[in-house]
């Protein structure tokens, strides 16, 4: 075998690497930033309702972003796309901490959300070209950027919290920018380049990018989330028929597009394809209640820094790593259903346990209930990945993948808006066993629809299936 046989080996694993560290920054800071919520109300001096808001921004940047830039990647290259929106991350967080205001904060977050929201579909676009060249299977590619994303997300408030302890919560901002230029340079010396593509008039492509379509989504959720975060003292009830007007508007827009930004027609087609956006919808509901909950509750009420609550978190981490492998061999061993099944199951034990924590928030118990929280988080994200799969059609793939992160998105912003309401009177024991109750029973209606869910055929469990990372 010749040198010039063997390069394309090292080149595509260096390629992977760089692709994995641009797609984790995503999960990363949307995880990271739940031990800073207290450190930004004290000192922005504003109340636990607000502070929702630098998690909610980032969110709903992230959920409009992740489909649309899908598009951009295909109009103008996906390494082109993905080497942007590194560089938007590192400017983004180099000048971020230095914000006067909070508002400046959720600004940068938005900045923040929209530069991550450029790498996963970019990857994912030029996995096909790095399997081709290298002779790796895609579905194993596409593996290792998943495991990177997951993992990703499990140690982000453990690195926050460490942050926070020792630099202030500035330093969960700063933390980016050398990640986002080592995956910067990773891509512009590894990754495929872009193929040649006829030029496009910058009118077509806002047009076929769907920006009403983008604005009008933005508009629903930003009315309804100021409404119920407003409830107290005085709602606002001129927002409610704002958020129903918007909405109309939404679903006439996207039902007329020809490149709508949500395709809600493949959902009325695809019911199934609905069941699986809905059930994962609520998993992260209850999963970022939890995720979010937990560590405002260890700070306000239990009394411990950012760091130690941080440190508490770590049990999900590490059992998110041991055990994501293990349910990708259960999946192919004995299926796809009863991986979920016995996932859902495992997320309504993990939240009915942490109503212990009401009783006591002992650092023993803390370890116990996150390294629970662990078990069900990768094996239901990993089994929805294949539902997913399973249940579009193979031409539908790229579409159902973006509006099934979208999907992952307004189930954090739902989690982060219960939250502020149930936390607007006080982080006590009696609100977080109400956080608890919602959890719970949102956990036991995500395992009625799962029984509904039923992928069929060879994509559901076997290795040829490719997860949607995220």
């Amino acid at each position: 075998m010749t040198p010039s046989d063997e390069s394309p080996r090292p080149r595509t694993g260096a390629a992977v690497a760089a692709l994995s560290l641009g797609t984790l920054l995503n999960p990363l800071n949307s995880s990271m930033i739940a031990v800073a919520l207290v450190p930004l109300q004290h000192d922005f001096r504003v109340d636990v309702t607000a502070v929702t808001w630098v998690i909610t921004s980032f969110y709903l940047a992230s959920a409009a972003g992740q489909p649309l830039m899908g598009r951009l990647a295909d109009r103008f290259g996906p390494r082109r796309l993905f080497l942007f929106g590194m560089l938007v991350v590192a400017l983004a967080c180099a000048l971020t901490p230095f914000a006067g205001s909070f508002a400046a904060v959720c600004a940068g977050r938005v900045a923040l959300a929209i530069g991550t929201a450029t790498a996963f579909p970019s990857a994912i676009a030029m996995l096909r070209p790095l399997s081709k060249g290298s002779g790796v299977g895609t579905p194993r590619l596409l593996g290792r950027i998943q495991i990177a994303n997951t993992s990703g997300a499990a140690i982000g408030p453990v690195l926050g919290g460490a942050l926070i302890t020792f630099l202030g919560w500035q330093s969960i901002f700063w933390v980016n920018v050398p990640l986002a230029l080592v995956a910067f340079v990773g891509a512009w010396l590894f990754a495929p380049h872009d193929a040649v593509r006829a030029r496009t008039s910058l009118g077509r492509t806002l047009i076929e990018s769907d920006i009403p379509g983008i604005l009008l989504f933005i508009a629903t959720l930003t009315s309804l989330l100021v409404f119920l975060l407003d409830l107290r003292p005085q709602p606002l009830w001129w927002l409610l028929p704002v958020s129903v007007v918007a909405a109309a508007l939404f679903v006439w827009r996207e039902l007329r597009s020809s490149h709508p930004f949500l395709d809600l027609r493949l959902l009325a087609k695809n019911r199934r394809l609905l069941m699986v956006y809905l059930s994962f919808a609520i998993f992260n509901v209850v999963y970022y209640s939890a995720f979010f909950g937990l560590p405002q509750y260890l700070q306000t009420h239990g009394g411990y820094s950012a760091g130690v609550a941080g440190l508490l978190m770590f049990p999900l981490a590490a059992v998110t790593i041991v055990v994501t492998p293990v349910a990708a061999r259960a999946i192919e061993s004995i299926g796809l259903r009863p991986t979920l099944i016995a996932g859902a199951i495992a997320l309504v034990a993990g939240a009915a346990l942490l109503a212990v924590a009401a009783a006591t928030t002992a650092p023993w118990v803390v370890l116990l209930l996150t390294a629970a929280l662990g078990i069900p988080y990768c094996v239901v994200s990993i089994g929805m990945n294949q539902a997913l799969y399973a249940s579009a059609r193979p031409e539908d793939s790229g579409v159902a993948a973006g509006i099934f992160q979208t999907s992952r998105y307004i189930g954090a912003i739902v989690a982060t808006t219960v939250l502020g309401l149930l936390f607007s009177g006080g982080t006590t024991a009696a609100s977080w066993l109400t956080a608890v109750a919602v959890a719970t029973t949102l956990s036991v209606v995500h395992l009625a629809l799962l029984v509904l869910v039923r992928p069929r055929g060879p994509r559901a469990a076997g290795p040829s299936a490719q997860p949607a990372a995220g």
